[in-house]
């Protein structure tokens, strides 16, 4: 299967099978795919809790009640759901921890790379922090790239998913305690196996025509 066809046939779950779980070398290389994923200077804002379990399911599901009781079951159902967490700030510290982990692994040839590497991320962080003061929204941008990452990737190894926003954030940063880690939840992503009541799996895809979304230039 191409990419194409994977995008075409890949599509948001609405239904899984309780009894069917993500094989753990498929997990993996989930995993790796959100460890991987692409960020602007390679800021890496984020953090991902995973649940596989009943009980850690359950305790993402709680943020669902009441107003989107809608999502308790996929959460509940899935073989493992992912909340994708956004740092509350990037501070020295984690640039440092940055550098030094892209030092470790190679990535500069001279001391005065690793320190044009550090001027350059340091610019771009203080321009959204102090000029643009955007720079919660610029880290969660970061964190949909890992989920269109993940998304993908999952619908290449013929797994389904779903990703959710309707979920009470407050209530899952306080359930997770993610507050007091520096961090808040962003989206949440469900990972498993569809099953026969899930309506979404028999209808057409359907996008805009290209004519309308790309512009040749």
């Amino acid at each position: 299967m191409n990419l194409s066809q994977i995008v075409k046939a890949r599509y948001t779950t609405k239904a899984y099978d309780p009894t069917r779980k993500i094989p753990a070398e498929q997990f993996a290389h989930l995993q790796t795919l959100l460890r991987y994923a692409p960020s602007s200077v390679n800021s890496q804002p984020w953090h991902f809790v995973i649940a596989s379990t009943d009980k850690g399911k359950s305790r993402i599901a709680k943020a669902t009640q009441p107003a989107y009781a809608y999502n308790e079951a996929k959460i509940k159902n899935a073989s493992h759901v992912v909340v994708f967490c956004a740092r509350q700030g990037i501070d020295e510290a984690h640039l440092q921890n940055l550098l030094a982990q892209e030092d470790k692994d190679g990535r500069f040839a001279t001391p005065d790379a690793r320190t044009g590497q550090h001027t350059t991320r340091s610019f771009y962080v203080n321009l959204h922090l102090y000029d643009n003061k955007d720079v919660q929204h610029w880290m969660e941008k970061q964190v949909y790239l890992s989920l269109g990452t993940l998304l993908l990737g999952a619908a290449a190894l013929q797994i389904d998913a779903t990703p959710i926003e309707g979920f009470d954030a407050k209530t899952l940063d306080e359930e997770l305690g993610l507050r007091g880690q520096g961090l808040s939840s962003v989206v949440i992503a469900c990972l498993g196996y569809r099953s026969s009541e899930d309506f979404n799996a028999r209808l057409p895809k359907s996008r805009l025509q290209e004519e309308s979304v790309i512009t040749q230039i």
